[in-house]
């Protein structure tokens, strides 16, 4: 059987198996996808779960190797907000590519959804913000040196050439914002720089990449909002940061902490994200 990506596939074919799946698992009609990243899966736990999927059950889906990332996708309702998340997901520095990575993005807008919330772990280039605080998304920079749109365009899902000159919706910032100012959760707002990885950088690199205007760095996130504008859904971006990552007055990091800060800043996270779900089923 070809895989997804080579040349005799059908890719459509391998979302439609993947998405009768889980249309045979739970009936339900999710309006939001939500990818949690590393150290970010317990907000599953805020999710009044229909159905449970480990990833391999569901045809054509990778399989997580990162030790903090449980694999599943979870059905259910969140404040209201009928949802489908990923607990778990798969970067370009496991050995896939860039189409796998991105794969579940458009399982979840093939079963309805139509916003997209991503959260991720990251380090923090901005000498005014610092580890354990909450950063809104406003923009992006791909360094990946790959994009999931290489190769022939689907057609059915949506342009050859998606434009990208507001990839993080606003109206949804504006909700995470006024959710966060309620809550009396500090809420930076700018832009994530996306690399390869899966080695931190050098004092160098962090110098580079700010220079070019990042905020905030991590190894995901980007590719899933490139396919998730492809197809027209609408994106709310919200990162951790983790570790500061200042040249000048850099020390050495280790998973393990990266994991705890996230962990510790899961409950804002969570009410943030919660927030928003309570107002988009309440507009």
């Amino acid at each position: 059987m070809a895989e997804p990506g080579s040349s005799t596939a059908d890719p459509m074919a391998f979302f439609q198996e993947a998405v009768e799946e889980v249309r045979n698992r739970c009936d339900l009609n999710p309006h939001v996808g939500i990818v949690l990243g590393t150290g970010l899966g317990r907000l599953a736990e805020e999710i009044q779960v229909a159905a449970s999927i480990p990833y391999g059950e569901i045809p054509h889906f990778p399989l997580s190797t990162v030790e903090s990332h449980q694999g599943r996708l979870i059905l259910g309702d969140l404040e209201g907000t009928p949802v489908v998340a990923m607990q778990g997901r798969f970067h370009l520095y496991e050995g896939y590519d860039l189409r796998a990575v991105t794969f579940p993005i458009r399982v979840m807008a093939l079963l309805g959804a139509e916003v997209l919330v991503v959260s991720a772990a990251c380090g923090g280039m901005n000498p005014d913000w610092g580890p354990g605080e909450l950063v809104l998304l406003d923009d992006h920079i791909n360094l990946l040196g790959d994009n999931p749109l290489v190769g022939p365009n689907l057609d059915e899902l949506g342009p050859r050439f998606p434009d990208m000159s507001e990839p993080y919706d606003r109206d949804l910032q504006g909700l995470a914002a006024s959710v966060a100012a309620e809550a009396g959760i500090t809420l930076r707002k700018g832009v994530y720089v996306s690399v390869q990885g899966p080695n931190l950088e050098t004092r160098a690199e962090y110098r580079m990449l700010r220079r070019m205007g990042a905020d905030v760095v991590g190894m995901s996130t980007v590719p899933e909002v490139i396919v998730a504008r492809h197809m027209d859904m609408r994106v709310l971006g919200l990162t951790i940061i983790t570790d500061s990552c200042l040249p000048d007055t850099l020390k050495p990091v280790d998973v393990a902490t990266i994991i705890k800060t996230a962990r510790n800043a899961e409950p804002s996270l969570a009410t943030v994200v919660r927030g928003v779900m309570a107002r988009l089923s309440n507009p």
